[in-house]
């Protein structure tokens, strides 16, 4: 999994039909102190996520494909999958 930032929505005008009622999301990967790292990446949004949120991002093709579209098989590498509440580090 991966931790990240939501940076804004990705709009296509075209996309693949089992995507679309699926939202796009530019996401920024952070640490878990919450410092920007140099990695993005475009994920579907199975939660709502919005603009600002922390979120985790699954990069696995079956748990992506079914978080995002309710359906296994589309072809999707990452999905957000959570909306992150706090981070408690010992």
């Amino acid at each position: 999994m991966i931790l990240a930032r939501v940076l804004g929505n990705i709009v296509a005008t075209q996309k693949n039909q089992r995507y679309e009622n699926a939202r796009v999301m530019l996401c920024q990967q952070i640490t878990p102190e919450g410092e920007d790292t140099s990695y993005s990446v475009l994920a579907l949004d199975s939660v709502d996520a919005g603009v600002g949120d922390t979120v985790l991002i699954v990069q696995e093709g079956w748990g992506a494909s079914t978080a995002a579209t309710g359906k296994a098989g589309a072809a999707i590498d990452s999905a957000i999958v959570g909306v992150v509440d706090r981070i408690d580090l010992l």
